[in-house]
């Protein structure tokens, strides 16, 4: 083969010479279609004590992946799981899922393309990843929000959040800027943002649970008008390997996650959402009838000494009345927060983004029979930074009754950070944010689950400035 082409080369450049262009011979090429490969990622999704989701983004529809994997990538032997292809229909993206696993148990994994290692990657060693505990644990949370690789192409906190060796990473909108109703460049900008050299070990190795905000889910500030929400709703689908998405009749990105004790829940802040704009009445719906009954669902059913509601839009009045957060639909934050008084539904923290900056919230609600609801907040992982502080203080004066536990920080990247002690006797979570270069920027927050109960007012002793 290699004698027939170098024959057909030199007969090529004899008859180019005096201008004859001789046919091609069928050679017979054995890729036709490509290099079977892998685009983007791997990337791990949402583990379990028994299996590990791998979301990755192929070359083709032309050939077979599957996921191997060990305890021991030295001596041990490998396991395959069965293999999948890839469909244009997803954007050639696919998560395969390893089962059969045990409980807090490190497993080594490598994709294999067309039934090979990867040739671009077989250089790379096997990555790592761990399932999660069967039981109550001491375990680590990573978030953020607004990921805007159009500022920062570099995105440095990625680098700091490897320092601090998360067992988890929930991305809590804005993961993306797209700004945009075509989908085609929603998929780009999602590409452009899994290809973050400093984000790659992250992503490999520690679990991504994703919920979007505005820039994710169509232009800014969009709600349930945005005219192609369910594309944007399938794009997003494709590109993370959350455990479901929204209920059958109900399309959205929300759904609920358990990991060591706790009890996540991931709420969709756009898909049925009424305009910031419209009056804030108690019929205007932020979440939507069917994933507010959902939410009260969760909560009645949980008993988990902690349960964190996680949405893209910041829960606090800290945006003032009309603004793009739960500020512009007290009636429904109200109603929601008194189901939980009502109930007895202790352990309820809030997590949140979108601001461009980190702070700690608190809605009092120890002073209606309650217990005082924490408003944790992270924003901007990677984000120019604009505002200023008269601006800043202006919003804390007209927050009341809500407080500010810990003032906004201007003009820092940041991560926030969770470490959560399950197997205490009393509960505890323990909140800080880290800039670029892996410091804490607070004296840290701490709650206990005892704290978190009606009757019970700790906001008070929280508050520093």
């Amino acid at each position: 083969m290699k004698e027939s082409r170098r024959t057909f080369l030199a007969t090529a450049t004899a008859a180019a010479a005096v201008g004859i262009v001789p046919p091609l011979p069928a050679w017979g090429d054995p890729n036709p279609d490509g290099t079977p490969r892998v685009m983007l990622g791997p990337m791990v999704g949402a583990v379990t004590p028994d299996s590990v989701p791998i979301w990755m983004q192929l070359s083709g529809d032309y050939f077979d992946a599957v996921v191997e994997y060990t305890t021991d990538p030295v001596a041990g032997s490998w396991r395959r799981t069965a293999p999948q292809r890839a469909r244009a229909e997803d954007n050639y993206t696919l998560v395969i899922r390893i089962e059969g696993l045990q409980p807090d148990t490190t497993y080594h994994y490598r994709v294999l393309a067309g039934g090979k290692q990867d040739k671009y990657l077989r250089d790379t060693p096997p990555q790592r990843v761990r399932t999660a505990p069967a039981a109550a644990a001491r375990f680590r949370v990573a978030f953020g929000s607004c990921a805007r690789i159009q500022s920062d192409p570099e995105q440095p906190i990625w680098r700091a959040v490897a320092q601090y060796r998360p067992d988890l990473f929930f991305w809590l909108g804005d993961n993306i800027y797209g700004d945009s109703l075509s989908p085609a460049t929603l998929v780009s900008e999602y590409q452009r943002q899994r290809f973050v050299p400093s984000f790659q070990p992250i992503g490999r190795n520690v679990p991504q649970l994703a919920i979007w905000d505005d820039h994710d889910y169509g232009l800014d500030n969009f709600d349930r008008t945005n005219p192609i929400r369910r594309q944007s709703l399938e794009i997003f689908r494709q590109f993370w390997a959350n455990p479901e998405a929204g209920l059958p009749g109900t399309p959205g990105v929300f759904f609920d996650y358990s990991y060591g004790g706790v009890d996540f829940i991931f709420l969709d802040d756009r898909y049925h959402r009424a305009p910031d704009a419209d009056a804030d009445t108690p019929g205007k719906e932020f979440l939507g009838k069917a994933q507010f009954a959902w939410l009260q669902q969760r909560l009645l059913a949980s008993r988990a000494p902690f349960k964190i509601l996680a949405c893209g839009s910041g829960w606090s009045r800290f945006k003032g009345p009309g603004g793009d957060s739960w500020s512009a639909y007290q009636h429904e934050r109200t109603r929601l927060f008194d189901f939980i008084r009502d109930n007895a539904i202790g352990g309820v923290v809030l997590l949140s983004g979108d601001t461009h900056f980190p702070y700690v919230a608190c809605a009092p609600w120890s002073e209606r029979g309650g217990y005082d609801f924490y408003d944790l907040v992270s924003s901007a992982l990677a984000q120019i930074i604009a505002d200023s502080p008269d601006g800043i203080e202006r919003r804390i004066a007209d927050m009341l009754p809500d407080r500010m536990i810990r003032s906004p920080l201007l003009g820092i990247n940041n991560a926030g950070v969770i470490d959560f002690d399950m197997t205490a006797k009393t509960p505890t979570l323990r909140f800080n944010v880290i800039d670029v270069r892996g410091r804490e920027l607070y004296a840290p927050v701490t709650l206990r689950a005892d704290e978190l109960v009606n009757g019970v007012s700790s906001w008070q002793g929280k508050v520093s400035r």
